[in-house]
């Protein structure tokens, strides 16, 4: 019996979302006509989603930017923080539910099939100036494989007729790897477009499942119920019913052959030319008042991806038996390339962080650092590696690693050739042996009580009436004495122990013992007695 505390807007559909972030005033309709050339740019300027309502040569409307911040990603799983995404994430690979077939679906109320499949007359918008074509962005693509069953992913479809498009698969992926296998049975590999659909099928479809995983369970388990399934008119598969929009299709067994892009990618840099297999379009079924959603490249992308990327981050160290603090996929690593990992070190543990983190998908560069390190603040980051790391045996390099072709920084490689690269590691954890104190940050005394907030309201301190003559001096002198033969103390802790006095005089008792001779500092620079068992020594006389 599962016994889980039920996750919000598990019954929540797409446009529920949408009216979700009109309530919160997260998303603006524009209501005027607008031409389709100008969507993205749009969009790019705004930081609210935007619903254009008349696109000019359509009777579609169209949506973008709904999750194009981190506000709108929190809200679209429900969550109250950001990295919570990533533990609804977790729950679902740990909790999937599979998928549940409908026979009835909105997305069945218009179907063209044959002559009538017309991919020129659905608003697919332009984005960036030197794009190959009208790209899908959204589509989430379902296909089945004879010994591995149904895949799902998020991939690129640029059109290129009537009912012909590309899709980008130039990547290595589960994807890819059916196609690949229905090409060398000399067989077209059926597909299923599913467009306008909630976050969490996205969130789902993003993460790179293994082989034989069936990704709508996952998406169902971070929904909290099972994500419901149509039959498709032309081929046997399913898609997924609260779509606005299917296309149904097959990949050619036509091999990598055909020219696709350029693009707008997550790197936030302009891909190249792609070889790709081409994908022929039999049918298009949706919703009579469908609504077309353009996901903008590359931050609507980058922020449910990136959580994936935490995850699969967080199950590799913990298989590496590393307890784990914090992790943060970096958004100028393009949520993609970059990890910042806090651990609760033990012995040896910054350098097998570093192997476990390297081995997730492409992951390029990792810094693991302590647990007093803040990930999210680059200053702190750069703090540790400044200060924690020496370059001969701390920085660890992995050539011929797995890489994505998308990284501008390879050579280019002839087509259908998977590149490597190299991958690095930066130990910024701090080395076995060096004392835990020369790495005390500095703290100020009286934080807890000495608020400036306070004295810009005109807050006093209490004014001591200043001990008089050398007698007041030695007395404190000698109630210094009392306490640190028995247990050494930072100066800041004398002037706080003896507060009743002035600092004046607190200062010249401590100044009296040390010109007597009798004032010494500890190896953690607290004050003592100079001939007691707490004095450090010089490591060689007289240096």
């Amino acid at each position: 019996m599962n016994t889980m505390k039920p996750l919000p807007y598990a019954d929540e559909t797409f446009r529920g979302f949408l009216d979700r972030l009109r309530a919160e005033k997260e998303l603006v309709d524009i209501k005027q006509p607008v031409d389709s050339r100008h969507i993205a740019t749009l969009v790019d300027q705004s930081d609210k989603a935007l619903l254009f309502h008349q696109v000019i040569g359509y009777d579609m409307p169209v949506v973008s930017g709904i999750i194009r911040s981190q506000k709108r990603a929190i809200m679209s799983m429900g969550c109250e923080t950001y990295p919570e995404i990533e533990f609804r994430l977790e729950r679902g690979i740990a909790n999937p539910l599979a998928p549940r077939y409908v026979e009835n679906a909105a997305l069945k109320q218009v179907i063209k099939t044959g002559k009538d499949v017309d991919l020129f007359s659905l608003p697919i918008p332009m984005f960036s100036i030197y794009d190959g074509g009208p790209m899908i962005t959204a589509g989430i693509t379902i296909a089945r494989d004879p010994e591995y069953g149904l895949n799902s992913g998020i991939y690129r479809f640029m059109v290129k007729e009537r009912n012909l498009t590309g899709i980008d698969i130039v990547t290595p992926n589960n994807m890819r790897l059916f196609a690949q296998r229905a090409f060398e049975r000399g067989e077209a590999l059926p597909i299923s477009i599913s467009i306008g659909n909630h976050p969490f099928e996205n969130l789902g479809s993003g993460f790179r499942a293994p082989l034989g995983t069936d990704e709508m369970g996952i998406a169902g388990g971070i929904r909290g119920k099972a994500i419901e399934l149509a039959q498709c008119e032309t081929i046997d598969l399913p898609c997924i019913a609260d779509s606005e929009i299917v296309l149904e299709g097959e990949i050619l067994p036509t091999g990598w052959t055909q020219p696709e892009g350029r693009f707008g990618e997550f790197t936030r840099l302009m891909g190249g030319l792609h070889w790709n297999p081409v994908v022929r379009i039999n049918a298009i079924t949706m919703r009579k008042d469908a609504i077309y959603y353009a996901l903008h490249m590359p931050w609507e992308n980058t922020w449910l991806m990136a959580p994936t990327r935490y995850t699969q981050i967080r199950r590799a160290l913990k298989t590496a038996g590393v307890q784990v603090k914090d992790i943060n996929v970096t958004l100028g690593g393009c949520g993609m390339w970059h990890a910042v990992v806090s651990i609760k070190k033990q012995a040896g543990e910054g350098k097998n962080a570093l192997l476990a983190a390297l081995s997730v998908m492409d992951l390029k560069h990792v810094v693991v650092v302590d647990d007093d390190i803040d990930v999210f603040n680059a200053m702190d980051v750069e703090w540790a590696i400044a200060t924690r790391v020496q370059g001969d045996k701390d920085v660890v390099i992995i050539p011929g690693s797995r890489a994505k072709p998308l990284d501008p920084s390879l050579p280019v490689m002839p087509p259908g050739v998977v590149p490597t690269g190299a991958k690095v590691g930066i130990d910024a954890t701090i080395s076995e042996g060096i004392p835990k104190e020369r790495f005390e940050r500095i703290a100020y005394a009286y934080t807890d009580r000495a608020k400036i907030a306070d004295y810009y309201d005109g807050k006093a301190d209490p004014v001591h009436q200043a001990s008089s003559g050398d007698q007041a001096v030695a007395e404190l002198a000698g109630k210094i004495v009392a306490v640190i033969e028995k247990t050494p103390k930072y100066y800041s802790e004398l002037a706080e122990q003896f507060a009743d006095y002035d600092f004046s005089t607190v200062a010249r008792a401590l100044g009296k013992l040390h010109e007597d001779g009798k004032l010494w500092q500890d190896p953690r620079g607290r004050m003592c007695l100079r001939d007691s068992k707490f004095a450090a020594k010089p490591p060689v006389k007289g240096h």
